[in-house]
């Protein structure tokens, strides 16, 4: 990480992400780009997110989070660029048959990597397999919660899973928070650490950068005036005047638990992340 000179007041405290591992500024193959959609947080006109508007227009890079209709081709690594939809960088891979196509970039990727899916492959970081293929205790990303539904879980920068066993019919598989969750052994799932894990030490430094990713100021709701927010009114600095913190629109708020037990779906979880937490 890069610390800045504070030459000026927005430039006091920002840290910024030297971004390395990006070999390309700019997409070049313009056939994987769709013009983001901005919602501005309405829905039919309401406002249904709050504090969202404005910011940079984003092109959408079209991921490949499963692979299964390239089973067995193997791809070569072109370039690694900077994907504004998420956190992690994204690889521009060339198959043998000459198709291009986005994927999620490991940690330390180079231009020139070969990477492959396939049911059975080389344990090596960056090819994806299913999952009573991996050697257990490897570290995986990118993973399948149902079987040709493609990645769904582990995309975040930095994120990884650990696969911790495969006795019995299903693959139990630990995340960083600690949960252990139960997956058929054939999903597929990428070997390797998702990069850019260094993202979480970045400081943007002003407001202005804010503003620039669509996010607008987040106004408390003890400041509000009592037809904006239940904490709304009163003076000075007094207290919110209830038993325990709401939502504008009256809902528990701060950690109160409000799903339905009669709706979770719990059955494929081992251990609880919250009972991890505990211990």
């Amino acid at each position: 990480m890069k610390k800045i000179t504070p030459t000026t007041n927005g430039r006091r405290g920002m840290i910024a992400n030297p971004r390395l591992q990006i070999t390309a500024k700019k997409p070049s193959v313009k056939s994987l780009l769709s013009r983001g959609k901005k919602t501005g947080g309405r829905a039919g006109g309401t406002i249904s997110s709050r504090f969202r508007g404005g910011g940079t227009r984003r092109q959408y890079r079209k991921i490949d989070f499963s692979g299964r209709d390239k089973l067995g081709i193997p791809a070569k690594v072109v370039a690694i660029e900077y994907d504004p939809n998420r956190t992690a960088f994204v690889a521009l891979v060339v198959f043998t048959d000459g198709e291009k196509r986005y994927q999620l970039a490991h940690k330390n990727l180079k231009v020139g990597d070969e990477v492959l899916t396939d049911l059975k492959t080389k344990v090596r970081d960056g090819n994806r397999m299913q999952l009573k293929n991996i050697p257990v205790g490897f570290e995986i990303f990118n993973l399948e919660l149902i079987p040709g539904n493609g990645g769904q879980l582990v995309r975040a920068a930095g994120g990884s899973a650990k696969l911790i066993s495969l006795d019995g019919e299903k693959a139990q598989v630990q995340f960083s928070s600690g949960e252990i969750r139960l997956f058929e052994k054939d999903c597929l799932a990428t070997l390797g650490v998702v990069s850019n894990e260094e993202k979480n030490l970045a400081r943007l430094g002003k407001a202005g950068r804010t503003r620039h990713r669509g996010r607008r100021p987040h106004v408390r709701g003890k400041a509000m005036n009592p037809c904006d927010h239940p904490h709304g009114g009163g003076e000075a600095g007094n207290s919110i005047g209830m038993k325990y913190p709401k939502t504008p629109w009256g809902a528990h708020a701060l950690g109160v638990k409000t799903r339905n037990p009669k709706k979770l779906s719990n059955k494929l979880i081992v251990r609880s992340r919250h009972r991890a937490k505990k211990r």
